[in-house]
């Protein structure tokens, strides 16, 4: 499998992970605390220049209300549409980074790939809005063969409107249950503290989801990303690209796991999910049924074992 990525994350590129934009800012009593609107209801055009600080621009605006000139990093959204041998078949909003890893993890976890062994090369354009995909002994096809009508658009698999847009190179394999592993609770505990100390761009715009891929007490890899299942994705494409076990690993989630991400992780292979966030009913149904160690609220001061086996002290 070759990968080539041509894109680089910066302006001149155009993907920048993130903005700086300007807000006004309210009390509860809807007092002008800040401001920065052209566009809004505040005249802020008309205020008057004043110190400059670290916050922003501080002035008097028309209304003689105080308000100071503020910026905040924002996080922007990142469109990647996904050819697989030239068919459009995924829509994805992320964030300009880990293009190629986002690409095979979600091949790999929507079944459409069984392992870097079916793919032949993935190539990203230099702007990181295409990425083409070429699988090994699957038919080519014109893609003005196929018209709009004839994809099936399936549910999102993420809150942040990503699409699958057909199922033509789906394998129809059910999912099999994980192989349980032995773990230790320090194992978890390290996670958890790993986690507390947070990933740059959401210290920066509090705007993402986080994953971390460990194994045997080891943090192997760490990513985030605008959606919580972009991000375990990557994790997931990183060990495939890296030839890492998964069978061996567990990852640790920011996000909530309902059944979708639950289902990633099963057919990944991986005995072990942990989130610090909430679990559905479903979601521990299915872990249950296919052998899934899944953890939730895992802190330094305890966790919340729902599915799988205790783990060693």
């Amino acid at each position: 499998m070759y990968i080539n990525e041509q894109y680089k994350n910066g302006e001149s590129s155009g993907l920048e992970l993130t903005e700086n934009i300007s807000f006004v800012q309210l009390d509860f009593d809807g007092n002008l605390e800040s401001g920065n609107q052209k566009d809004g209801n505040f005249r802020t055009e008309n205020c008057k220049s004043g110190e400059h600080g670290a916050g922003g621009r501080k002035a008097e605006s028309s209304e003689s209300e105080t308000c100071e000139v503020m910026n905040a990093p924002l996080l922007r959204e990142h469109l990647l549409e996904i050819y697989i041998n030239g068919i459009l078949t995924m829509k994805v909003i992320c964030i300009g980074q880990l293009l190629a890893e986002l690409v095979l993890g979600r091949l790999f976890t929507e079944g459409i790939i069984r392992g870097t062994e079916d793919v032949e090369g993935i190539y990203i354009c230099e702007y990181g809005s295409r990425a083409k995909v070429i699988l090994k002994d699957r038919e080519e096809s014109d893609e003005k063969s196929w018209s709009k009508e004839t994809y099936v658009e399936t549910t999102p698999s993420c809150c942040t409107g990503n699409r699958i847009l057909n199922d033509y190179f789906v394998y129809s394999d059910e999912i099999a249950p994980v192989t349980p592993i032995v773990y230790k609770l320090s194992w978890i505990r390290q996670l958890a503290d790993e986690f507390s100390k947070d990933t740059p761009l959401h210290q920066e715009t509090v705007a993402t989801h986080s994953c971390y891929l460990a194994r045997g007490g080891e943090l192997l890899f760490q990513c985030e990303d605008i959606g919580r299942h972009n991000a375990l994705d990557k994790v997931i494409g990183y060990a495939l690209r890296n030839g890492i076990d998964l069978t061996k690993c567990m990852v640790y989630t920011s996000g909530r796991v309902p059944t979708d991400m639950a289902v990633k992780v099963i057919r990944a292979g991986i005995p072990i999910l942990v989130t610090k966030a909430a679990v559905s009913v479903e979601a521990v149904r299915l872990a249950k049924e296919y052998r899934l160690t899944l953890i939730q609220a895992a802190k330094r001061g305890g966790l919340k074992l729902y599915a799988g086996e205790t783990p060693r002290v």
